[in-house]
């Protein structure tokens, strides 16, 4: 649909939103969600599957908060993040895989208007801070790697309350107002959002109201909450790159690589994705397109998180071994 024709869709909505309130109709309040598929056969692999991923990405994450606090060997900045960043991924991925699990089982697929502005909050509250703190940690690795003799003041706990703090702060700002400009859209049209869970871009699609001001703050905070941080991370591991060539011992070099290459991995999936999917106006919205790239960053990479920032390390093994009270050398 090109962008005359939706916007004389609009205009015929709001005419006939107008003639309803004039008439003492009732706008939507209730939406249907189109799901993950209409296969009924399908639903019940469906259902196991994201149960065992919300199940493991849930245990490995809280496991992985746990550990980190309890063991003092763990108490560094590098752990610090990877704890703050297990914790949110758990809060992310309970946004919405639970609701997922439901309907997949429900024979109607209904949110109110609310609870689809609350999922909205949390969704664009919990996907900025994480960026933040993937941010944090590219930061956490150039000092490290970079700086190693000023690394403990670099990354003392100033620093990292500061930047811990700074990044919730910004997500909150974005979080807020992509949920008051939500708000204040009206709906007397269709009620059918084409996705698993309820989120802007299929959202604004359904709007009878104009919703530039929606796709404006869109446009610019994926740049200030995705873009920005994905070229500061870029511009810490090229210095990192810079510094890891200058070693010359070939063991050094890959333990360095090995410990980069898991959050580099990790930083391209989560950033390509939601950016792809919140960068575009909503005349461009895909549906499936959307499904696809919302399953990878906030179904996926929370599962993944745990496993390739941190089981693979030594450290952690020693602090599970630890408390399965069967400590020994890794």
């Amino acid at each position: 649909m090109d962008e005359e024709s939706v916007q004389t869709h609009r205009d015929v909505q709001v005419s006939t939103c107008a003639s309803m309130q004039l008439g003492n109709g009732t706008l939507v309040s209730q939406f249907l969600l189109e799901g993950l598929t209409d296969i009924e056969e399908l639903r019940p692999l469906l259902f196991i599957v994201f149960l065992l991923v919300y199940l493991v990405a849930v245990v490995g994450n809280v496991g992985m908060a746990s550990l980190i606090i309890a063991d003092a060997r763990l108490h560094t900045p590098m752990y610090f993040f990877l704890g703050n960043l297990s914790l949110l991924d758990t809060a992310y991925i309970s946004n919405t895989v639970p609701q997922v699990l439901v309907h997949l089982l429900a024979p109607m697929r209904t949110m109110s208007f609310h609870a689809c502005l609350t999922q909205i909050f949390f969704l664009h509250f919990l996907a900025p801070w994480e960026c933040f703190l993937l941010t944090a940690m590219a930061y956490d690795r150039y000092a490290a790697i970079c700086q190693p003799l000023h690394y403990l003041v670099l990354m003392g706990q100033r620093t990292r309350a500061v930047l811990a703090s700074i990044s919730c702060l910004l997500a909150l700002a974005n979080a807020l107002t992509h949920t008051i400009l939500a708000s204040q859209l009206k709906f007397c049209g269709p009620r059918i959002i084409t996705h698993f869970f309820c989120d802007l871009p299929p959202l604004l699609k359904l709007s009878s109201t104009s919703t530039q001001a929606n796709e404006f703050a869109l446009f610019f905070f994926s740049f200030l909450v995705a873009l920005i941080p994905c070229v500061l991370v870029m511009i810490s591991y090229i210095h990192v790159v810079a510094a890891v060539l200058r070693i010359r011992s070939t063991e050094g070099r890959r333990k360095v690589f090995s410990t980069c290459g898991a959050h580099l991995t990790m930083v391209c999936i989560f950033y390509l994705t939601s950016v792809l999917c919140y960068i575009l106006p909503s005349s461009a919205y895909s549906s499936l397109r959307d499904r696809v790239f919302s399953v990878l960053y906030t179904v996926l990479t929370p599962m993944l998180n745990p496993v390739v920032y941190s089981m693979r390390n030594n450290e952690v093994k020693r602090a599970l071994l630890k408390t399965l009270g069967k400590e020994r050398a890794c």
